[in-house]
């Protein structure tokens, strides 16, 4: 049977919602009794492994499910339980690769602590609208089985000296409290840098607060601030993040990887996806995204039995005259 140590092991990575290391103790456990000659007992927990992997994932420490964040800081925070997966992503490898990495460390959290290192959870995502920043802090989230803390810039940032250095601080209080993904998004509202020209007093304030917070922060949460404009943040807020990871509009492959992947679940006619990939350069993930549903929309209403190459290409051309409009208005 079991070890006491391995008992003990595995009840402490079920109290810490360690999931990883309690399916690699599990493991151990089968190998010993296999070891031992009981074949037929290995067997089963590899086989109860196997199942108990499929089905939800323990609830992580301080995830406690809440309607919503409580007190000053429901002003400040929105949650969310997201499903979304990596997986459900089309991102460039190396991008895959640091995020991947970033998962890796936090499933193997203590492990990682009880050799005196610290994991990362503090990353910086910067890149162009509709390239997958903000549904890539829903993917950790959901990757991880924790809650995703969206930081409200209307409820944080005022005109009022001292009050957003102050707010910022519930946020960080909460983050210590509750474990879980908590996203920044536009970051460059609350991180200029401090010398612009247009800079003021309480610009800078602000800047100090979340340089001061994020610094001492030991918390087991993840901080993930996203941003359209990384050129103008403060040079000493990248010295903070563990990594710095960059997106940028997809390449032919992963457009037509998108086109395949938004399309999949409904009948199309035959489709070229070399040309839909060449007429739709230059669109973001979220606008190839958006047209896809379009055309699904239009196959639907109009009562088709098949979403048509003409269909998909207007609504990718549609999404690029759309942009045009927006950014010469």
């Amino acid at each position: 049977m079991a070890s006491a140590d391995h008992v003990k092991a595995l009840i402490s990575s079920l109290t810490e919602g360690d999931e990883a290391h309690f399916y690699a103790i599990a493991m151990q456990i089968a190998a010993y009794e296999a070891r031992q000659g009981h074949a037929k007992l290995a067997e089963e927990i590899r086989a109860l492994i196997d199942k108990a992997k499929a089905r939800p994932r323990f609830t992580p420490k301080n995830a406690i499910p809440i309607a919503r964040p409580r007190g000053e800081a429901s002003e400040l925070l929105s949650v969310s339980y997201p499903k979304v997966r990596l997986t459900d992503m089309v991102l460039a490898p190396a991008t895959l690769a640091k995020l991947e990495r970033l998962l890796r460390e936090q499933k193997t959290v203590q492990l990682i602590r009880s050799k005196g290192l610290s994991p990362r959870r503090k990353i910086l995502l910067s890149g162009k609208p509709g390239t997958g920043k903000t549904l890539t802090a829903s993917a950790l989230a959901g990757e991880l089985g924790l809650p995703l803390f969206v930081v409200r810039l209307d409820g944080l940032i005022t005109k009022f000296m001292g009050e957003t250095a102050a707010k910022l601080r519930i946020v960080f209080e909460t983050l210590h409290q509750t474990r879980g993904v908590y996203l920044f998004d536009e970051f460059d509202s609350i991180g200029p840098a401090r010398g612009m020209t247009n800079d003021v007093g309480e610009i800078r304030r602000v800047v100090n607060s979340f340089l001061q917070m994020v610094e001492q922060d030991q918390s087991e949460s993840l901080i993930v601030a996203a941003t359209n404009h990384a050129g103008i943040l403060d040079p000493a807020l990248f010295r903070r993040f563990d990594d710095i990871i960059e997106y940028d509009l997809p390449d032919r492959d992963q457009i037509v990887a998108t086109l395949r992947a938004k399309l999949g679940g409904f009948k199309t006619a035959r489709l070229s996806w070399v040309r839909l990939a060449n007429q739709a350069q230059g669109l973001s993930y979220a606008d190839i995204t958006r047209a896809c549903e379009e055309a699904i929309k239009d196959s639907l209403i109009y009562d088709h039995t098949h979403v048509t190459q003409a269909q998909v290409a207007q609504a990718l051309e549609d999404r690029k005259v759309s942009i045009a409009d927006k950014t010469t208005s």
